[in-house]
């Protein structure tokens, strides 16, 4: 049986893939009723796409809660923040994620030095020790240098049990050494681990040492989590770092959502922390070759 959600995500789908720019061909009208000549169609046609498009992200944020309600019922994500996120998008992302019924465990905003290609040497120090200290069963120990610290970060943060755990000792140490390195801003007190991760993309460097450290982050990150989604806004697409993170292999147990400046991106970006908890990778958003918006 056909149930209105599935009638609702039919509609979204369709409207999410205008907001990504997608162009949806005409039927054979011109046998139905009256003719339109082409002078009556330039005098109804809007002077520009400035309408439609606000009328775009209208609808879908109209849309936007019952679709999403209860998408992440008694799951948490850990938010965590490249250096130069768009803080207003941080923020309505956060807010949806609960709207969805889902809970943030923390935000972790990265620090510069940590995606500095020219502070490969702090980082790979404060690996090993922590590798040495507090991780030895829990880190590949041949693990690169990004990769080390990421699933370090993933291993204080995140867990791959979708319902959460609680912050172990190891947990908080690892955390404390890396903000205290100035590596990340330091953390209130976190008393759960997540299951899921939404990276945020910030200021795209555009350089090949940058994308290999980020290509190192998600990769260890999604070593420990259940699912990781990293979002980025429609400019991050294609030939930006998210366009160019979809290219490495690296990054192919992480799901990827780009256009998270539109109303569309951020629903998309919810849907496929859903999708993560069961099914990991998947790139959608404006520019995703899997599509807009995972269905299902």
């Amino acid at each position: 049986m056909i149930t209105l959600r599935h009638h609702v995500l039919t509609i979204v789908a369709v409207f999410l893939a205008l907001a990504a720019g997608i162009v949806l061909g005409g039927g054979p009208l011109s046998d139905v009723g009256t003719t339109v000549t082409a002078a009556s169609r330039d005098e109804a046609a809007p002077a520009d796409d400035g309408g439609r498009a606000d009328y775009s992200e209208r609808f879908v944020s109209a849309l936007a809660p019952p679709v999403l309600a209860g998408r992440l019922d008694d799951r948490s994500v850990a938010v965590v923040t490249v250096p130069g996120a768009d803080e207003q998008l941080v923020t309505v992302l956060t807010e949806q994620v609960g709207a969805s019924g889902g809970t943030v465990s923390a935000r972790y905003d990265l620090g510069e030095d940590l995606l500095d290609p020219d502070q490969k040497s702090l980082v790979d120090t404060l690996g090993s020790q922590l590798l040495t200290q507090q991780a030895t069963d829990d880190v590949a120990a041949d693990a690169s240098t990004y990769d080390r610290i990421g699933q370090l970060l993933g291993l204080a943060i995140a867990t791959k049990e979708a319902e959460g755990q609680d912050v172990s000792g190891k947990a908080r140490a690892v955390l404390d050494a890396v903000s205290g390195a100035g590596l990340m801003d330091e953390q209130a007190d976190v008393e759960r681990r997540a299951p899921l991760v939404l990276l945020v993309l910030g200021t795209d460097a555009g350089d090949e040492g940058s994308d290999a450290v980020l290509a190192g982050l998600v990769e260890g990150l999604s070593a420990q989590a259940a699912g990781v989604v990293v979002a980025g806004v429609t400019a991050d697409g294609g030939d930006g770092q998210l366009g160019r993170l979809r290219a490495d292999p690296a990054a192919a147990s992480v799901a990827s959502v780009d256009g998270i400046d539109t109303a569309a991106g951020r629903v998309a970006a919810i849907m496929t922390l859903q999708r993560s908890l069961t099914t990991p990778g998947g790139a959608f958003g404006a520019s995703g070759a899997d599509g807009p918006v995972p269905l299902g």
